[in-house]
C-alpha cells in the first residue's frame, strides 16, 4: 500500500554503476598500487580474490595499527583527493585512522561491500605539502583493514560525489519476463535481474520475485524497472540484495501469526515512496543495509484492510539523504521500532525523522500523524544509537 506524500526522485539510475555529472577538467590522478613500492603493507600481498588492479592487493593483519602506507609526491601544497579502492566481504565496517605525514586527519569507515571480490572506492580529501608525503591507513579495531587494492592521488582536483559505498557491479544479466517464484534458496551470483513493470508507483504492479514461506533470496541485483520489487508471503530472508532504482517498494512483507523476516546486507536507492513495506504481522529485522534518496525506509502499513501489531529492528544501517523518515509505525496497534547503529549522511540540520508515529486505520484512509521521537514504548532508541556524518 502506498502511504504518505511522495518526494521527488533526484537520481534515477538505470544501470548498476552511477554516472556522475562531469567536473572541470584536471590532470588524471596518479595511481599507487598497494602491492608495489613505494607502498607498504603490514600483512600479505594476495591475489586470491578477483577484480583487483595490478598484481595483487594488501591483505592487512587483523590487528589495530596493521596498516597500508603510500608515499606520494605532490607538485604543490594544497588539497588532495584520495580514492581508496577496497573490498570488505564482512558485514562489519572496518574503521581506520587516515594519517597524513604522521598526523591523524580523519577516521573513515570502510563498509561491507557484499563480497571480498566486490570492490568499491572511498573518496577522501586531505591537505598535503609540496613534495613527498606519507599517507597511511591505520585500522582502529582488531578486525584490521579491508583488503586495499590501490590509492588514487590527485592535487587540485575537485572531489567527486561518490555512489553509496560498496555498490556492486553485476556479474551478468538475467532477463525477467514475469514474476519469479522462489521456494528454498535462490542465489543470483550477483547477476542483475531486469526488468518488469514500468518503474512507476502503481499499486497493482507484479513483483519481480515472489518468495514462499521460508524462502531465501540472496546475492541479487534488482534492475530497473523492478515492478513491485520482492514479495514475501511468509517468513523469508533477503541477503545481499541490491535495488538499483526502487519502483513501488523494494520489498513487501506479509504473513499471519508471528513470522520472522530478515533483510541482511545490500542496499536500495531512488525510492520515491518507501523502501521496505510491512503489511503482515510479525517482526522484520533490517541490518547492514544502505539506502539513499528515499521517502521512508521502513513503513508499517497504515491503512491495510487487516491490521495488527508489527515490530521492526533496524540496526547497522547507513542512510543518505535525500530521505524523510527512517521508520513509520502505528502506535494504536502497538507497533514497536528499535534502532541501533544508525548512520545518517548529508543531514547537517538533522531533518530526517528517526521514528514517525501514526494512528493507523483499516479503511484505506491516509493515517494521521501522532508525533515522533523516542518514547521508551513504541520508538526505542537513544541519541547514542544515531550517528550523523
Amino acid at each position: 500500500m502506498r502511504l504518505g506524500p511522495l518526494i521527488a526522485s533526484t537520481a534515477l539510475v538505470a544501470g548498476a554503476i552511477l554516472v556522475w555529472p562531469a567536473s572541470p577538467a584536471s590532470a588524471a590522478p596518479t595511481r599507487f598500487e598497494a602491492e608495489s613500492s613505494p607502498a607498504t603493507c603490514t600483512g600479505t600481498i594476495d591475489s586470491n580474490w578477483a577484480g583487483f588492479s595490478g598484481s595483487g592487493f594488501c591483505n592487512g593483519t587483523n590487528a589495530v595499527g596493521a596498516g597500508a602506507q603510500f608515499t606520494v609526491n605532490a607538485s604543490t601544497s594544497g588539497t588532495a583527493t584520495l580514492g581508496v579502492r577496497f573490498a570488505n566481504g564482512t558485514t562489519t565496517a572496518r574503521p581506520a585512522g587516515l594519517i597524513v605525514n604522521g598526523s591523524t586527519v580523519q577516521t573513515p569507515s570502510f563498509e561491507g561491500t557484499g563480497a571480498w571480490s566486490t570492490w568499491a572506492t572511498k573518496t577522501l580529501s586531505v591537505s598535503v605539502n609540496a613534495g613527498s608525503n606519507t599517507i597511511r591507513l591505520n585500522p582502529t579495531t582488531s578486525n584490521g583493514l579491508p583488503n586495499v587494492d590501490y590509492l588514487d592521488f590527485e592535487v587540485g582536483g575537485s572531489p567527486q560525489p561518490q555512489p553509496p559505498p560498496g555498490w556492486p557491479t553485476p556479474t551478468g544479466q538475467v532477463t525477467v519476463n514475469g514474476t519469479i517464484s522462489v521456494s528454498g534458496v535462490l542465489d543470483g551470483g550477483m547477476r542483475r535481474y531486469c526488468c518488469i513493470g514500468d518503474g512507476g508507483q502503481e499499486e497493482d504492479q507484479d513483483p519481480m520475485f515472489e518468495l514462499a514461506s521460508g524462502a531465501t533470496l540472496q546475492n541479487v541485483i534488482v534492475g530497473a524497472p523492478a515492478g513491485d520489487g520482492v514479495h514475501c508471503s511468509g517468513p523469508c530472508t533477503l541477503r545481499n540484495v541490491w535495488w538499483e532504482d526502487v519502483g513501488e517498494d523494494a520489498a513487501t512483507f506479509r504473513g499471519s501469526g508471528s513470522p520472522q523476516f530478515l533483510v541482511d546486507g545490500g542496499g536500495a536507492r531512488s525510492a520515491s515512496d518507501k523502501v521496505f513495506q510491512h503489511n503482515g504481522a510479525g517482526t522484520l529485522t533490517i541490518q547492514n543495509v544502505q539506502a539513499s534518496n528515499f521517502g521512508t525506509f521502513y513503513r508499517s502499513c497504515g491503512n491495510c484492510s487487516t491490521q495488527t501489531q508489527r515490530n521492526v529492528v533496524i540496526r547497522n544501517v547507513t542512510l543518505t539523504r535525500p530521505g524523510n523518515r527512517v521508520a513509520g509505525i502505528n502506535i494504536n496497534y502497538g507497533d514497536t521500532a528499535r534502532f541501533s547503529g544508525i548512520t545518517i549522511v548529508n543531514d547537517p540540520n538533522r531533518s530526517m525523522v528517526i521514528c514517525q508515529k501514526y494512528i493507523g486505520n483499516d479503511d484505506g484512509d491516509e493515517p494521521d500523524e501522532a508525533g515522533s521521537g523516542a518514547d521508551g514504548t513504541n520508538c526505542l532508541y537513544s541519541s547514542s544509537d544515531i550517528t550523523y556524518r
